[in-house]
């Protein structure tokens, strides 16, 4: 089974969507999360910098600058969304990925805060 450490910049890059709003609270992530297709047209115009910034895992052992060195993607490319986090906490701790399982749910939390969800 592959292991994962937590991506810190992708952590910070969605505090930072979080904090400025740019989420969406209502989606079916089955729909709205990026398929292949989306995500390379998304590296035709972004680095890979900007790419990983959306996958809170990095996978330990692959290499930098390709698709499978990242995981647990948060948002559409676009804007967090809360499906997305949903999403990763029950990923990360249905194959006891413990550190991305928690920095997924803080983000989690985070984001409730900000939209004023109890």
């Amino acid at each position: 089974m592959a292991t994962y450490e937590v991506n810190q910049d992708a952590v910070a890059h969605a505090r930072r969507l979080i904090d400025a709003r740019q989420y969406v609270l209502d989606s079916d992530w089955g729909e709205v999360q990026p398929h292949a297709e989306a995500e390379n047209a998304y590296l035709e115009k972004h680095p890979f910098e900007d790419y990983a910034a959306w996958h809170l895992g990095l996978t330990e052992g692959a290499n930098d600058g390709t698709k499978a060195r990242h995981a647990f993607v948060y948002g559409d490319l676009r804007r967090v969304h809360r499906s997305g986090l949903i999403a990763c906490v029950y990923r990360a701790a249905e194959w006891r990925h413990k550190k991305v399982e928690l920095a997924a749910h803080d983000l989690l939390q985070r984001l409730d805060q900000m939209a004023g969800i109890e």
